[in-house]
């Protein structure tokens, strides 16, 4: 579903001579430059009561402005009683921390039971906020903390700061094989060229940087601790299978589960057990969109990382002097 909505406005002085989606973005803050491009694209601008579609032509002073535009709003999908681990909530926005197994968007194989009926649900009012304000995501079997806004022009800043990346993200993950040192990874990741579920690190690609550093040392594994610069989908995981240091329990970008030397049965049940790519998004820290405070959300890892570690110390405490290179 969508709804109608009307903006107009006159072009000043401090407009004249700029690019017309980057004078509709100072004229109408509360929407984003990419939607208001759209809108030219689709002839839903006017100038002077003349259609304007080119977002590269300069604007004059003293142009009347109008856009007849459609907003798509969430009520094509319903709000359902889903638990929410909400963290934090005001006027504008609340963050939650997911939980695994919960996915965040409906899609292909997942028509409901998302993040987003839950929201609608909660706060039946984030329906008239494109995506019901959820400006980026976790997969489905990752956990951890997310932001989502409660208004459009908490969106379109959130949106914004993200594309600058000012807001500061950071996961928690165990990676296969022993890492001595941390390091960037700055590669290009596009969708994989037959296996279109998959992400890929490919030079024609959108840039990707990821950062990490060693947190704790294992026989045969590393925790790591990552942050995240760029916010492309399977980031992470995609970053750290190409390094040859794939995320445990990683399904899709993990591999073979290999054997240990000296495994103790212990071990390797909680390796085979573990499902889920062992990723946690720990910490969050960003400017509130409308008062501009400076935030910051932190989230324990999870249970089942925190027995996977367990199991990981006391093989490495029973092998002091065993690295395994796998």
């Amino acid at each position: 579903m969508s709804h109608a909505i009307e903006l107009t406005g006159v072009f000043d002085a401090q407009h004249y001579g700029k690019r017309l989606d980057q004078a509709l973005s100072d004229l109408f803050p509360d929407y984003s430059r990419t939607r208001i491009k759209e809108w030219i694209l689709q002839d839903m601008v006017t100038l002077d009561g003349q259609v304007a579609n080119k977002p590269r032509d300069k604007v004059m002073e003293g142009q009347q402005v109008r856009i007849l535009a459609t907003i798509e709003e969430a009520h094509q999908w319903l709000p359902q009683d889903i638990e929410l681990d909400i963290v934090y909530e005001d006027d504008d926005i609340l963050v939650i921390d997911k939980p695994a197994g919960l996915v965040v968007h409906p899609g292909a194989g997942t028509p409901d039971g998302t993040v987003l009926n839950a929201l609608l649900h909660h706060y039946p009012a984030i329906a008239e906020v494109p995506r019901a304000g959820i400006v980026h995501r976790l997969d489905k079997d990752t956990t951890g903390l997310m932001v989502v806004a409660k208004s459009i022009p908490a969106q379109t800043h959130l949106v914004d700061a993200l594309q600058r990346r000012d807001i500061t993200r950071e996961y928690e993950a165990i990676a296969v094989g022993h890492m001595t040192a941390g390091g960037t990874v700055d590669e290009p990741i596009s969708r994989h060229s037959t296996l279109r579920t998959h992400m890929a690190v490919n030079p024609m690609g959108k840039p990707a940087v990821t950062h990490y550093r060693v947190a704790e040392k294992f026989r045969a594994h590393t925790r790591l601790r990552l942050r995240l610069e760029t916010g492309r989908t399977h980031q992470i995981r995609v970053h750290m299978a190409y390094i040859k240091h794939p995320l445990v329990g990683d399904p899709v970008y993990g591999g073979r589960l290999r054997p240990i030397r000296q495994a103790t049965p212990e071990l390797t049940e909680a390796l085979r057990g573990f499902k889920r790519q062992a990723l946690h998004a720990t910490m969050l820290r960003l400017e509130h969109p409308i008062t501009g405070e400076l935030m910051e959300w932190h989230s324990p890892i999870p249970a089942d990382m925190v027995e996977l570690l367990e199991v990981l110390r006391a093989d490495t405490a029973a092998h002091p002097d065993d690295i395994v290179w796998i």
